[in-house]
């Protein structure tokens, strides 16, 4: 299976669905891990906080713990908009590499460049039979995250933290509150599902093989 993880920002997909790509990693799956903003590292006063080469190389570095490959999307950081240039260049990738199941972000997250990604995604990927979408902030928006898909990520666990623990530079890293909040977030989903830990995700769609 080949399969496309997106993300807007460096760690957003280490965060979202790191131990569920570990997993796929296991099975023999390929994993792609495409990050799309990566021509700078700005706070939200648009002032840069860290060095293009440093945040590329913690990157490389998670998705290597990971076992996938990193693609670079190189659109400039809190600019990602919906349009014919973002989807031109998803569908290429999608139809380049035969994706057969996208993760994305989740449409109704409050961040900006969040939204304009996952809506750009599921219109590239209007012919791959399954997109699931990931939560990767501890912000509530107007639309509520209901999880309705679930992945037991107890033995991969330790891949996702390692990778989220990656980033030591700029705008990229996971403070120990972040992982320690979303440590609890996968605990609690796997108490609901009977395992010790799971990531959670919205359906788009899945069509069974």
């Amino acid at each position: 299976m080949n399969v496309l993880a997106v993300g807007s920002h460096f760690n957003n997909i280490e965060i979202g669905c790191g131990g569920t790509l570990a997993k796929h990693v296991q099975r023999g799956d390929k994993v792609l891990l495409y990050v799309a903003a990566t021509t700078g590292i700005l706070n939200s006063e648009r002032k840069e906080v860290g060095k293009d080469q440093a945040a590329f190389d913690d990157a490389r570095e998670a998705a290597d713990i990971i076992g996938g490959k990193l693609i670079l999307g190189g659109f400039e950081t809190l600019h990602l908009e919906f349009n014919d240039n973002l989807n031109s260049k998803l569908v290429h990738l999608i139809e380049k590499e035969k994706i057969d199941l996208i993760y994305t972000h989740f449409p109704g997250d409050p961040q900006h460049d969040h939204r304009a990604l996952a809506r750009a995604t599921i219109n590239a990927g209007r012919h791959v039979p399954r997109i699931l979408t990931y939560h990767c902030t501890w912000y509530q928006s107007e639309m509520p995250f209901t999880p309705n898909f679930y992945v037991d990520i107890t033995d991969t666990w330790a891949q996702k933290e390692e990778a989220m623990q990656a980033y030591e530079t700029g705008n990229g890293i996971v403070s120990p509150e972040k992982i320690e909040y979303f440590r609890n977030d996968a605990e609690n989903k796997g108490r609901q599902n009977g395992v010790k830990m799971a990531e959670g995700f919205q359906i788009i769609k899945w069509l069974a093989p």
